[in-house]
C-alpha cells in the first residue's frame, strides 16, 4: 500500500514537472524573438554604415537560404583575399553582420521549426553577411 502511494506520487510529481516545463519554454519565446529583433535591427545599421540597401536582394535571399551562416562569411571572396586598408571599415562592418547572423540562426534553432519569424529574420540575417562580404571583397578593386 505504501509502495503503491509512493508511486502515485511520484508519477503526480514527474507528471507536474513536464507539465511546468513546457509553458517555460513558451514564455521564453518573446524574449527570443527581442534578441533576434536587436541583433536584426544592428545589422540593419551596419548595412547603412556601409550605405547597402537595408533589405537584402532577393538573389542574396535565395543564395543564403542553401547554407549556413557561417557558410556565407566564407564562400564569398577568395581564399587569397587581402584586405586593403582603405577597406578596414568596410569589411569590419561585414564581420559585424556576419557574427550577428549567426547569433540570430542560433537562437532561431532554438525556437519551432514553424517560427516564421524567426527563421526569416535568419535568413534575412545570412543574406545581409553575403551581401556585406560581397561588399568587401569588392573594395579597393579598380573599377573595369
Amino acid at each position: 500500500m505504501k509502495a503503491a502511494i509512493a508511486g502515485i506520487l511520484v508519477g503526480a510529481l514527474m507528471a507536474g514537472m513536464i507539465v511546468a516545463c513546457g509553458p517555460i519554454e513558451d514564455h521564453r519565446k518573446p524574449e527570443k524573438h527581442n534578441e533576434i529583433l536587436q541583433l536584426w535591427m544592428q545589422i540593419r545599421e551596419f548595412k547603412s554604415n556601409m550605405h547597402l540597401r537595408l533589405e537584402p536582394s532577393a538573389q542574396a535571399l535565395i543564395a543564403a537560404r542553401q547554407g549556413t551562416a557561417s557558410d556565407q562569411r566564407h564562400r564569398v571572396c577568395p581564399d587569397n583575399h587581402d584586405v586593403k586598408p582603405v577597406c578596414y571599415d568596410t569589411c569590419n562592418l561585414a564581420d559585424d553582420i556576419c557574427d550577428n547572423a549567426e547569433q540570430i540562426c542560433k537562437i532561431a534553432s532554438e525556437l519551432p521549426k514553424d517560427d516564421t519569424f524567426a527563421q526569416s529574420k535568419c535568413d534575412d540575417a545570412k543574406a545581409s553577411c553575403r551581401e556585406g562580404k560581397q561588399r568587401c571583397c569588392d573594395c579597393g578593386k579598380d573599377p573595369q
